[in-house]
């Protein structure tokens, strides 16, 4: 299956050597403390953040799932691509308090909130999400790619990828990670485009390929009857979904801690929220290129995960292979680092540190590095039983998604716009989502061998089970707070919108002007443009 040509290979040589240069000049700047490690020494700007926001949410798995989830079931995914505008809720609400608290992580921010119990319990469903939605994921979309372009065995090029990023993560921590994910990023963005554009001047242009894909393949909004993608399930799973991985999940919002001031950490998500608006056109539509050109007579697809290989296979000529082949490796590289340094910043942070207190900076950074070893081989572990439930990987990833994130994206709304909610409210819900969640993915596994009521739970529509899971959790964490004491006032000082003091607000006033609203508004009406073009009321 080896198809790169020579130069091909030297694109790849290059880029590496490019990679490696800018690790070796970051690990050099690095320190051996907590700060540095972990969180860069709180001194990136906008740029970097916002750069470093988009690697490291789109990984391999974007690349290879979102062209094989268009190819099977058309733009109603791109729900979740369309996640600009949670980007700048990140920035405009939850930031200021985020970079006020000066914590590393987004479980020590829940114990500020509500108390110690709460940090723990998020650390761990943080851990395993990283094991089951982020590292197998990412692992498993690389070797797949690897074996693609290169025919190295699927398990060999997992290994190989896996040691290549430990590597310089390892090594450098989180000031490594952010720098090399910004030059991972736009190769990865500018290798996707080219490839965009070559296959829309093969299946006939824009209107080519609208004239040669099933009406209902670029439809955002399925009819109720519809069994996968009903659009009342996708259009209030998918934020829920979102402003869980967006403003609360450690390896995204751990990037704008790193920022210099919340001005930069804010900048840098307006930045990452523009960028956010292309994986929908450089990595889904592929995937009804790939369609249109199989209904066309110009290509034979075997398999639906493998749209994007099979469309630069067949399309790009030798030389810009190479150019995609970088881009590919990047996006995998940015995104395994990302979670790499989260698991060591979560497990060293809010556990190990919890129980060894009195550790130094240089004994918390080896533990941190260790750390992410361990999840990594986890996460290889779990690849074989991803299958059992989806058939496609990016579904596969929302699904699994739709199961854990609920309760968290609940406690953290709740706990920022609602100060009532007191530490046993915030526990009990997470705890009974938590529960729930994990109980409707294991019974998933199994479904083929249940039936009755059991059978019925298992296979209930992911995205109504997402909302029905977001709304008993909200339920649950009001009800029992208001049957306890309320939190302390000095306990929430400054970490809700009712007890933010005037001098925070009028700090937080100061960090932005009006190109800052301006730039976000025209994000918002370049969302809504998208949705309604991607409807009945346009052109599907």
């Amino acid at each position: 299956m080896h198809f790169l040509g020579t130069i091909d290979l030297l694109f790849v040589i290059l880029y590496l050597l490019i990679i490696a240069a800018i690790s070796v000049w970051s690990i050099r700047k690095s320190k051996a403390s907590p700060s540095d490690y972990f969180l860069a020494n709180r001194n990136l700007g906008w740029w970097v953040i916002g750069a470093s926001i988009l690697a490291s949410n789109v990984g391999s798995e974007h690349i290879v799932g979102l062209a094989g989830t268009g190819a099977t079931s058309g733009l109603v995914m791109g729900h979740y691509e369309m996640h600009s505008w949670i980007v700048l809720v990140l920035g405009w609400l939850f930031v200021p308090f985020y970079m006020r608290s000066m914590v590393y992580t987004m479980p020590e921010f829940l114990e500020r909130r509500f108390n110690a119990k709460s940090r723990r319990l998020l650390s761990i469903i943080q851990l395993l999400s990283y094991v089951i939605a982020k590292a197998s994921v990412t692992i498993f979309a690389g070797a797949l790619v690897f074996n693609s372009f290169l025919g190295v065995n699927f398990w060999t090029g997992a290994i190989i990828l896996v040691v290549i990023t430990g590597i310089y993560t390892i090594l450098g921590g989180l000031h490594t990670v952010m720098y090399t994910e910004a030059i991972q990023a736009f190769v990865l963005l500018f290798g996707s485009a080219v490839l965009l554009f070559i296959g829309l001047d093969k299946v006939g242009g824009w209107h080519g390929l609208i004239n040669s894909v099933p009406k209902e393949k670029l439809n955002m909004f399925r009819p109720l009857s519809d069994p996968d993608f009903p659009w009342l399930g996708i259009t209030f799973a998918a934020p829920i979904v979102g402003v869980w991985y967006w403003c609360t999940d450690q390896h995204i919002v751990q990037r704008c801690l790193a920022g210099r001031d919340e001005r930069q950490a804010r900048r840098g998500t307006i930045f990452a929220a523009y960028l956010k608006l292309l994986p929908f056109f450089i990595f889904l539509v592929p995937g009804l290129i790939a369609v249109a050109l199989v209904n066309q007579g110009k290509l034979t697809l075997t398999d639906n995960d493998a749209a994007f290989p099979t469309l630069v296979k067949a399309l790009m000529p030798l030389g810009l292979r190479g150019l995609l082949a970088g881009g590919l490796l990047a996006a995998l590289m940015s995104s395994l680092a990302s979670v790499y340094n989260a698991c060591s910043t979560l497990f060293t942070m809010d556990i190990y540190q919890k129980m060894k207190p009195e550790a130094s900076g240089k004994e918390l950074v080896k533990v941190g590095r260790i750390a992410t070893g361990v999840v990594v081989l986890l996460g290889m572990a779990w690849i074989p039983l991803m299958s059992r439930i989806s058939g496609t990987l990016y579904q596969y990833l929302q699904s699994v998604q739709s199961y854990l994130a609920p309760p968290i994206a609940a406690v953290f709304l709740l706990g920022v716009f609602f100060k009532r909610i007191n530490g046993k409210g915030a526990l009990t819900g997470m705890v009974a989502g938590f529960i729930i969640g994990i109980i409707k993915l294991t019974l998933e596994l199994f479904q083929t061998d249940l039936t009755g009521v059991l059978h019925e739970f298992a296979t209930i529509n992911f995205l109504y089970f997402c909302i029905l899971l977001f709304l008993f959790s909200i339920a649950l964490m009001v009800i029992v707070s208001l049957l306890t004491a309320k939190p302390n006032d000095e306990q929430i000082r400054g970490l809700t919108f009712a007890t933010t003091v005037a001098e925070d607000r009028a700090a937080s006033r100061a960090s932005w002007n009006k190109w800052d609203v301006i730039l976000s508004l025209i994000v918002v009406a370049i969302v809504v443009s998208i949705f309604v073009y991607f409807s009945p009321l346009g052109i599907a």
